[in-house]
């Protein structure tokens, strides 16, 4: 499912929704869901022309027309890059629920390639040609059918968890590609618009 938002006739940002990256891994975190009945926002951009907020207003009407045009979707999972980009602002700000704070093992930059890959693999690794980027990977749930909520099969995590952990990132500050050179940074903009992260590959 893909939404844009528009201004003017103008289409100045986009959401996308669709199967989990790990679905048979991420359906069990509420119990009781079938197979169709969760989806993840799997990508956001905005741009700097709409207004203040915006982003938190557009996940508000996509919610609710997720509700009313598919009610057998009964919650909505999304993750928050916290090694380049932001720990989830727009959704704290959207109601959504922390279910997960971890160090980042998938995501890392290639030397060899000069950007950031994703799904990098063991050897890959002891080789030395993908470093891990520092940082923190963020989950969050939205509960569609309030319901469900009791269902949720792993703990709620405040959000002041995050800034104890250390795992704190607004406008892609205090990345670890601060000696990387050339731009493999894109910083998710949360207090106003958003511009997208660099593309993930996987290093084949």
């Amino acid at each position: 499912l893909h939404f844009g938002a528009f201004l003017d006739g103008v289409l100045h940002g986009v959401m996308s929704f669709g199967s989990s990256l790990d679905k048979r891994k991420m359906i069990g975190l509420v119990k009781g869901t079938k197979w169709n009945e969760f989806i993840e926002l799997n990508r956001m951009a905005f741009d700097e022309v709409l207004p203040k907020y915006s982003e938190s207003r557009c996940i508000s009407i996509a919610m609710r027309l997720l509700k009313k045009q598919a009610p057998q979707i009964k919650w909505v999972l999304s993750f928050a890059d916290g090694t380049q980009c932001g720990d989830g602002t727009i959704y704290r700000a959207s109601g959504f629920m922390l279910t997960n704070v971890k160090k980042n093992t998938t995501i890392g930059y290639s030397e060899k390639l000069k950007r950031v890959v994703a799904k990098h693999g063991k050897e890959a690794k002891k080789q030395g040609r993908v470093k891990p980027l520092k940082g923190y990977q963020l989950r969050y749930v939205y509960f569609l059918h309030l319901e469900e909520r009791k269902n949720l099969t792993v703990p709620e995590i405040p959000f002041s968890k995050i800034k104890e952990m250390g795992a704190s990132m607004y406008l892609g500050k205090n990345n670890c590609l601060s000696g990387v050179t050339g731009n493999t940074s894109r910083i998710h903009r949360e207090d106003r618009g958003s511009k997208p992260t660099e593309r993930l590959y996987n290093y084949g």
